[in-house]
């Protein structure tokens, strides 16, 4: 089993990356979270993995965090949710939103991610309710969601990319309020 990949960054056409490790070329696909996260082309990367083995391929997958990993591998449990799909899940939401619409049993937050339909949504929700907090862990450090998601939102509405964004929000402490966290991450991002 390949459970982490740490090498130089050779090429992204996403969801795809190639990433060298001691001589080896991988081929990974990697959820849109982890993408906008990575460092540019030639420099070094360090990823979570989970290897899927079918008759056919053998196909590897990268996560930037534990917690991503872990939904997928929770999410490719379910029955007809397959690694493309839970892929989509989490591209289209965070872990913390999925953990969020999973609580509170929110399928028109999972519909909106393309490939999921009313029925796999509900799917989705049941199997995961009672599974998705404890695997993750209750207490997470970083800002509270809802927070976050107004910094990110604010930070956006001033011209700045998504990508430079969510990069500001990881260096924002636990508990700040938004607009202590518009402050942070305004901060941060002038120091470049």
């Amino acid at each position: 089993m390949i459970g982490r990949l740490d090498g130089i960054l050779l090429d992204k056409r996403p969801p795809a990356l190639l990433v060298e490790v001691s001589g080896v070329g991988y081929e990974l696909d990697v959820p849109m979270s982890t993408l906008y996260g990575l460092p540019a082309i030639g420099e070094r990367v360090r990823l979570l993995t989970h290897l899927v083995v079918r008759e056919d391929a053998h196909l590897l997958y990268g996560f930037a965090t534990d917690a991503e990993r872990d939904a997928f591998r929770l999410l490719i449990r379910i029955s007809g949710i397959g690694p493309r799909i839970a892929l989509a899940v989490l591209s289209g939401l965070s872990v913390d939103e999925l953990a969020r619409a999973v609580a509170t049993q929110d399928t028109a937050q999972i519909t909106r991610v393309p490939g999921i339909g009313k029925k796999t949504a509900e799917r989705l929700m049941l199997e995961l309710k009672d599974k998705l907090a404890p695997a993750l862990g209750e207490a997470r450090a970083g800002v509270p969601t809802d927070a976050g998601a107004e910094v990110a939102r604010a930070l956006v509405a001033l011209g700045y990319s998504e990508r430079e964004a969510n990069l500001a929000m990881r260096r924002l402490e636990p508990d700040t309020t938004v607009s202590d966290g518009i402050r942070q991450a305004l901060k941060s991002l002038a120091k470049g």
